[in-house]
């Protein structure tokens, strides 16, 4: 995994994350990490999260749906801090981050 998904996994709350969150699939991008969550668990059906680091420092994130090979985004969130990934993902999932 290259340094920048590295660095959003550990600001998600790292292996407790993906504990908590069941997220699998990881994969990092050029510039950021995406991956899946369990089917219908999460709100609105949400099933994949695409993280991106943008040039400003700062996170758009991106959650969505995925059946079969139609792509659908529930919601986008930009330009956020590293201190409010874990509260986004949860507003918008419905997963706690951490304990």
């Amino acid at each position: 995994m290259n340094q920048v998904a590295q660095t959003i996994l550990d600001q998600l709350g790292g292996r407790r994350f993906i504990a908590l969150t069941g997220a699998k699939y990881l994969m990092y991008t050029v510039q950021g990490l995406q991956f899946k969550l369990p089917s219908r668990f999460a709100n609105r059906g949400i099933n994949f999260v695409n993280i991106i680091l943008t040039p400003a420092d700062l996170y758009d994130v991106e959650f969505g749906k995925i059946v079969k090979l139609n792509y659908k985004v529930i919601e986008s969130v930009s330009g956020l801090h590293f201190d409010q990934l874990q509260d986004v993902f949860t507003r918008v999932t419905g997963f706690d981050t951490h304990l």
